[in-house]
């Protein structure tokens, strides 16, 4: 094990690159929300309301979504379901606020726990070919290989995001983790 594991590899098959991108983003938006108190949390940048808890919140959100709802089609679970989406679409986002720091990386580092589970068991089951519960508009087929990408779309549109308020509440950049880094 290197003490860069999520590093993709230099020359892979197209799985270990396409699983390889998704846990490069997952550790580098993890590394930027990482160890923030509820302030860091709560912080907003310029007219924006985005924030880093919403960030941690919404991606655990996309990643039951994704591996749950719509590679299985089993609910997401009584956090999710049962949460007032009618109310508020965005409720992912504006609750975070209310959620302590300890609530908000453990919720999110359990869904990516559970979705890198399913992910692998998918891949041994079918690969990126296989095809998953979510069908397209004319109920044509959607594959493995479609979510994956779309999660690192996903995942790359709001690190992105997460790289600006990380800078903007403690002037912490770069691109990747450093070396041997862990979540705290």
């Amino acid at each position: 094990m290197t003490d860069t594991p999520w590093e993709p590899p230099l020359a892979g098959t197209e799985t270990q690159q396409l699983v390889g991108a998704l846990e490069r983003l997952r550790a580098t938006f993890r590394w930027k929300a990482d160890g923030l108190d509820e302030d860091g949390l709560a912080a907003t940048v310029g007219v924006s309301s985005l924030t880093l808890g919403g960030l941690l919140k919404h991606l655990a959100w996309v990643e039951a979504l994704t591996f749950r709802a719509k590679l299985h089609g089993d609910p997401l679970g009584p956090e999710w379901d049962d949460a007032p989406w009618d109310d508020d679409p965005d409720w992912e986002f504006s609750s975070a606020a209310a959620d302590t720091p300890a609530t908000l990386y453990a919720r999110y580092d359990a869904a990516v726990t559970d979705a890198r589970d399913a992910l692998q068991k998918a891949l041994d089951h079918g690969g990126l070919d296989r095809a998953v519960h979510l069908t397209g508009p004319d109920d044509e087929p959607v594959s493995l290989r479609r979510l994956v990408c779309d999660l690192v779309e996903e995942y790359g549109r709001h690190t992105g995001h997460a790289d600006l308020i990380r800078e903007y509440v403690d002037g912490r950049t770069g691109e990747d983790p450093p070396a041997g880094w862990s979540p705290t």
